[in-house]
């Protein structure tokens, strides 16, 4: 499986090759509360969205990406993976939160080279 350096240009074919250099990207364990925390809001949002009123769904990108950006800008330091690969990017985030969620994010963050902090 090809890896790109953190903060590299490197163009991925699959979405198993991105997906190591995306958990690089979230190498900060604060950086990963935020993104835990903005996904989470987003299936908030998503259930106000269905059962009050379909303008909360409009929300759901915003406070997702809200929490995200505040993490890559001020703790990782770093260029979100969502404006060189949008989609990749997105599925990289909720599969990095459905891990975490199951306990499956150690292994994987082990097996991207990213360092415990």
């Amino acid at each position: 499986m090809a890896q790109a350096e953190p903060g590299s240009n490197r163009a991925f074919s699959t979405f198993d090759e991105f997906y190591p250099y995306y958990l690089t990207e979230h190498a900060h364990p604060l950086c990963r509360a935020l993104h835990f925390t903005g996904t989470g809001l987003t299936f908030v949002v998503l259930a106000a969205g269905i059962l009050i009123n379909p303008l909360w769904l409009i929300a759901m990108p915003v406070i997702g990406y809200f929490f995200a950006w505040i993490g890559h800008f001020f703790i990782e330091k770093n260029k979100p993976a969502t404006f060189t690969y949008p989609l990749w990017s997105l599925r990289g985030d909720y599969k990095m939160f459905f891990s975490w969620l199951f306990g499956r994010l150690p292994a994987q963050l082990e097996a991207a080279g990213v360092e415990r902090r």
